[in-house]
This record gives C-alpha cells, sequence and structure tokens, in this order.
C-alpha cells in the first residue's frame, strides 16, 4: 500500500471512529498501540505503563468525536499519553523510581566490529539506563521528551505544565546527573 493510500485509509477511519464506529476505533488502535505503550513505558515506567496506555486509548475513545485534525492522529495520541502519564503520577505518589524500557537503547549494535566492542557497547547502554532510572520523575520525563523523542523545550514545557525555563533547567540537572553517575560508575 502507498503512503498516500494508507493515509486516505487512516482518514476513512478516523472518519468512521469520530462517527463512533468501535471496529475503525479498534483498527486505529492496533495501529499505534505500540507508539502509545512505548511512551508510557518511557514517561512511568513499566509497572504502569499498561495502565497509563489503556487509560490514553480509553480517553482518545471518548474525545474521538472532537478531533479536529489539526495535528496527525499519532501526534493527538501522543499527547493524551503524555497528559494521561501525567495525571496517574500526580495522583500516585508511588512513582519514585522507575526501570526504562530496553527500547530507549535498543539500536543496531554492530556485531562486524567485533565482540569486544559489542560487548562494551551492551555495557555503555546497561549503565546509561541504571543511570536514567536514578533520576527523579520530573527530570526523566523531559530528558526522555527531549532526548528521546526530540521534543522541543516549548513543547516539553507546555505538555508536563512547566514553564520553558524549568524545562531547560531539569533537562540541565538531568544530564549532569547522568553524566556522574556514569563518571562514578553508579
Amino acid at each position: 500500500m502507498t503512503s498516500r493510500r494508507v493515509q486516505e485509509d487512516e482518514q476513512a477511519l478516523i472518519s468512521l471512529a469520530k462517527g463512533g464506529d468501535a471496529d475503525a476505533f479498534g483498527e486505529l488502535v492496533w495501529r499505534y498501540r505500540d507508539t502509545v505503550y512505548t511512551l508510557a513505558v518511557r514517561l512511568v515506567g513499566p509497572d504502569l505503563a499498561a495502565d497509563v496506555a489503556q487509560e490514553a486509548l480509553i480517553r482518545a475513545w471518548r474525545a474521538m468525536p472532537r478531533f479536529r485534525g489539526e495535528a496527525a492522529l499519532g501526534t493527538w495520541l501522543h499527547r493524551i499519553t503524555v497528559n494521561t502519564a501525567w495525571t496517574m503520577r500526580k495522583r500516585a505518589a508511588r512513582f519514585e523510581t522507575q526501570q526504562l524500557d530496553e527500547s530507549v537503547f535498543d539500536g543496531a549494535i554492530d556485531h562486524a566490529t567485533g565482540p569486544e566492542k559489542a560487548g562494551e557497547m551492551i555495557e555503555v547502554r546497561a549503565g546509561l539506563r541504571a543511570a536514567i532510572e536514578q533520576l527523579s520523575p520530573g527530570q526523566r520525563a523531559v530528558l526522555v521528551l527531549r532526548d528521546v523523542y526530540g521534543w522541543s523545550h516549548a513543547e516539553v514545557a507546555r505538555e508536563l505544565g512547566i514553564t520553558h525555563t524549568t524545562a531547560k533547567v531539569r533537562l540541565h540537572r538531568a544530564r549532569k546527573r547522568v553524566r556522574v553517575l556514569l563518571e562514578e560508575g553508579l
């Protein structure tokens, strides 16, 4: 299927879902479920990611009739997921430390360079993962949204309900803390 045809198909599904067609919405959920879940894992950790993803998709279903299409559906779901994660985090104080999903650190390790280099890369990723898990939830969220997802400071600030300056400060402190932790060897 060509990209244009996929977009047209998605637009048709969105129109049907806006009209209350649960099957059409189910197809959209099928297409975006991994994206929503992965973001949830990165924001709240694996323990609550399924709950956040499920709640985000329920909220999306309820809000579907009001979806204006000003942004892509994936972007809209992304924002709903971030908002849901923060709402659930505010409700539960048990989010002190979270584990990050392996996919944050996924990437091709070039085994052709030799097993030593591949082993070093795995070790570096493990150290980075452990360091990020030690960040406060606020610092971790800013770091993941900015450095993993590539959001601008303004987008991070808007989504997390903080000022632009606060987003920059949290990112700076998070990066500095990760650097110290890596240098200390955790």
